[in-house]
């Protein structure tokens, strides 16, 4: 994983998928209330079911999808392009995108311990 085209390619699978959502749901919900929109981010915005099981990513591209899921909260919520990040996860109560990755590693690191299947064992004894 380090050509220069799955630096390319990586953020693309994910962002993509959440700029097409991001920009649905704001046509869509645009006059809804702040819990129904964080609700429907929730649901289809988020959409980094396999990002655990990426490992040896080169920082560029945790840096790439970090700017794209602030980008789909600014639109989505509506915030200027010069609001604090900060401020606006605080004011909607939303996770970083730091915390989502980890979150999702902590998850499936604590499921696959918890495996019983015998292939998953195998395959955790090799590494």
């Amino acid at each position: 994983m380090h050509s220069d085209m799955d630096h390319t390619v990586l953020p693309a699978n994910y962002t993509m998928p959440a700029f097409t959502y991001t920009c649905l749901l704001v046509r869509r919900f645009s006059y809804c209330s702040v819990q129904v929109k964080l609700k429907l981010f929730n649901t289809y915005c988020l959409c980094f079911y396999d990002i655990a099981l990426l490992e040896n990513i080169h920082v560029s591209v945790i840096s790439k999808l970090a700017s794209a899921y602030i980008n789909c909260l600014t639109l989505f919520f509506g915030f200027s392009k010069y609001s604090s990040v900060t401020a606006m996860l605080l004011q909607l109560g939303v996770p970083s995108f730091n915390t989502v990755l980890h979150t999702a590693k902590v998850g499936f690191y604590t499921r696959l311990s918890c495996s019983t299947g015998a292939v998953v064992n195998a395959l955790r004894l090799i590494n």
